[in-house]
């Protein structure tokens, strides 16, 4: 199916690997423009040098408050324009409430919640002149209160009130907003997790994989490139009826309304 974005540009954050790596992808095979956002110069060098259609890769750190405007500006220097932002970097800690300092909850703020809010406002004149939209990668954490996740739970819950904020603006504004919550998806930072649990229980990882699935109550883990053709779905015109939705891609984790 024609996803309708040819030809546009979009900004990605946390490209660099994971979730946002295959977002890039996809959207440049729907032949996007992809502004690829990461800490690492290196790594997307490399992923945009591999994309089908020309785009640009803008090293930066999100927790620093000029460079949403900095991306934006280097986005609309090259490509004169942006239709898409992509709101996916930020990962948050995990652990015990108690043992967490304040740093951790500044440095999840600061850059899950304060990014993608800082680049939200920037990007948002040249987003309402293409009548483009936002995709908050957000997470199940946010719905669903873990003793474990703290930190997380209360980064990704701000986030989704901002999608639905936003997307009231952008009701009139012509700027379309929505969130996606992904659960355990198969990436780098769960697999570091099944290792734990494997070291811990002396057992293989496929077997320590079954086990968190198990207690999760799913039938396996989801997968990077089944949340970026969401992504791609609520970024494209195919989803124009979308605004403030909030879609939960969680393999039936979240049982709650």
């Amino acid at each position: 199916m024609d996803m309708q974005l040819a030809g546009k540009v979009a900004v990605v954050t946390g490209a660099s690997r994971g979730i946002g790596r295959c977002v890039v992808e996809a959207l440049a095979r729907e032949g996007a423009h992809v502004v690829a956002i990461a800490r690492s110069a290196a790594s997307l060098d490399e992923l945009v040098a591999g994309l089908p259609v020309p785009g640009i890769a803008v090293a930066a750190d999100l927790r620093e408050a000029d460079a949403a405007q900095r991306i934006v500006d280097a986005a609309l220097a090259t490509f004169g324009r942006l239709d898409v932002l992509v709101n996916n970097a930020g990962a948050t800690v995990r652990g015990d409430f108690l043992a967490l300092d304040d740093a951790a909850w500044q440095d999840g703020f600061a850059l899950k919640f304060f990014g993608a809010m800082r680049l939200s406002r920037a990007a948002w004149p040249a987003l309402q002149a293409a009548q483009g939209a936002i995709v908050n990668v957000v997470g199940i954490g946010g719905r669903t209160g873990s003793a474990e996740f703290t930190v997380g739970g209360a980064v990704n819950a701000a986030l989704l009130n901002l999608t639905k904020a936003l997307a009231d603006r952008g009701v009139a504004d012509g700027v379309r907003v929505n969130a996606i919550n992904p659960s355990s998806i198969a990436t780098d930072r769960l697999q570091g997790r099944v290792r734990a649990l494997a070291g811990e229980r002396g057992i293989d990882e496929d077997a320590a994989a079954r086990e968190i699935a198990a207690t999760l109550r799913v039938a396996r883990f989801g997968t990077p490139k089944e949340i970026a053709a969401a992504v791609v779905f609520l970024a494209s015109p195919r989803a124009a009826y979308c605004q403030g939705a909030v879609l939960d891609v969680d393999g039936g984790q979240t049982r709650t309304l």
